[in-house]
C-alpha cells in the first residue's frame, strides 16, 4: 500500500506551474483585494442582471458564480487551463447557476469571441501575467460592446522601480507575475482604445524576511 504522503508529494514535484496547478488542484484561486476588490469592479463596470459579462481567467469560477448567483445575469469565464475549467464547471452546478454561467478554456491572448459581444469584461490578478499585456488587453477591448466597461483588478507598483528583491520574490512566489505602475495599467488601456479610465491603487503591506 503506498504511503499517502509521498504520493501527494510526488504529484506536487509533477506540477509544471505550482502557483496555478496547485490552485486547480485544490480547488481555489486568490487575487489581490478579495470580494470588496470584486465588489468594487462590480460597482465600476455597471454589472446588473441585464448584463453580459466575460471574466477572464476565471480560475475556479469563484467570482463568475457569486456574480451570477448575486446579480442574475449571465456570465462567460475562460481559463487557460482546463483543470481551472472543470473546477468551475462543478462550482456552478454545486450553486445552481449553470444555467446561467458557461466556461471555456482559452488564452486571454487570443479570446475565441467575435467583436463587440459582451458589456462587461472583468479580470482579476490575471493580465499582470501574458508575455504580451498589451495584446490582451487589446482582446479584452475588442470583445466588449461599444459603451461597454473592461474592469482590471490587478497588482501595481506604487514605485515605478521597485526594489529589486522585492521584484524577484514576488515574480517566483506569484508564478512569474509581472505588474505595472498604475501609469503603466493606464497606458494599455489608453492604447487598447479605450476612454474614461478610472485608476483606484491601494496599498498592501510587504514583510521581507530578515533572517
Amino acid at each position: 500500500m503506498k504511503n499517502k504522503k509521498q504520493s501527494s508529494r510526488k504529484e506536487l514535484s509533477d506540477l509544471k506551474n505550482p502557483y496555478f496547478d496547485l490552485q486547480a488542484e485544490m480547488g481555489f484561486t486568490k487575487h489581490v483585494g478579495g470580494l470588496k476588490a470584486t465588489n468594487e469592479l462590480i460597482e465600476l463596470c455597471h454589472i446588473d442582471k441585464d448584463t453580459y459579462v466575460l471574466d477572464v481567467g476565471c480560475g475556479v469560477g469563484m467570482t463568475a458564480c457569486n456574480i451570477a448567483k448575486k446579480i442574475g445575469c449571465r456570465v462567460v469565464g475562460v481559463d487557460i487551463r482546463k483543470e481551472m475549467v472543470a473546477r468551475s464547471r462543478d462550482r456552478a452546478k454545486r450553486a445552481g447557476v449553470d444555467d446561467k454561467v458557461e466556461f471555456r478554456v482559452a488564452d486571454v491572448q487570443n479570446l475565441p469571441f467575435e467583436d463587440a459581444v459582451f458589456d462587461a469584461v472583468i479580470s482579476e490578478s490575471v493580465t499582470a501575467f501574458p508575455d504580451d499585456k498589451r495584446r490582451a488587453v487589446g482582446e479584452y477591448a475588442r470583445v466588449t460592446k461599444p459603451g461597454g466597461y473592461v474592469g482590471l483588478n490587478e497588482t501595481t507598483w506604487i514605485k515605478a522601480k521597485p526594489p529589486e528583491g522585492l521584484v524577484e520574490y514576488l515574480y517566483k512566489a506569484a508564478g512569474g507575475v509581472k505588474p505595472e505602475t498604475s501609469n503603466g495599467w493606464k497606458e494599455l488601456l489608453e492604447v487598447s482604445g479605450l476612454r474614461e479610465i478610472v485608476v483606484k491603487t491601494y496599498k498592501i503591506r510587504y514583510c521581507p524576511n530578515t533572517r
